[in-house]
């Protein structure tokens, strides 16, 4: 659920923490160093994450939370696609848009600026800017805007309609007042058309 007034904090790392234990997570968590990981076993188990976010496998959905959000940390994208990596398999996960859903927004004003969190179903708290930047996506068929944050390592978390619509509200025209943008983390990212 998107949440347009955020948590009393005293600074933004107080904010993420308390965030990411609103999303159940007692404390940081750590990611395995995937990066480094490059075992020849490759296989396909029939794993896929739909576009809603739900992981499954041979079309049974995964019950148990805590398994999807340990897949999670293990999940790597390469120039060919998706796997979840260990340091001795490496598995197929087939990805129907991002692996990645951005189920709440918040906006912060850190030193003066405002910084927009990103919490995402799998209690990854990302602040948008620079290193996890914003983007929006139209449909060419359907015209729909899709819209993404960088999370981490070429990962994305596509945003859910409720947290679009905070961050559509926070938005503000451009200078030449056809398009608008919303800033976070001094960065301003371009979300469409003045309507």
């Amino acid at each position: 659920m998107s949440n347009a007034k955020t948590p009393k904090a005293t600074t933004l790392l107080d904010l993420v923490a308390t965030l990411q234990s609103e999303a159940g997570l007692e404390k940081p968590r750590s990611l395995p160093p995937v990066h480094l990981w490059n075992p020849e076993h490759c296989g396909d188990i029939g794993l896929e994450i739909r576009k809603d976010g739900s992981w499954w496998q041979d079309g049974v959905r995964f019950s148990r939370e805590k398994l999807v959000r340990l897949f999670s940390t293990i999940l790597r994208k390469d120039s060919d696609g998706y796997y979840l990596v260990t340091p001795h398999e490496k598995v197929v996960v087939k990805v129907a848009d991002a692996p990645f859903l951005g189920i709440r927004a918040d906006r912060h004003e850190g030193g003066g600026a405002p910084v927009i969190l990103v919490t995402t179903n799998v209690g990854d708290v990302v602040a948008v800017g620079a290193d996890h930047p914003l983007r929006v996506q139209v449909d060419p068929e359907t015209g729909e805007p899709s819209t993404y944050v960088h999370v981490r390592a070429g990962l994305e978390a596509r945003l859910a309609r409720p947290p679009w619509y905070e961050i559509v509200g926070w938005a503000e025209p451009d200078q030449g007042g056809k398009t608008m943008s919303v800033a976070s983390s001094g960065v301003s990212f371009p979300i469409g058309a003045v309507v």
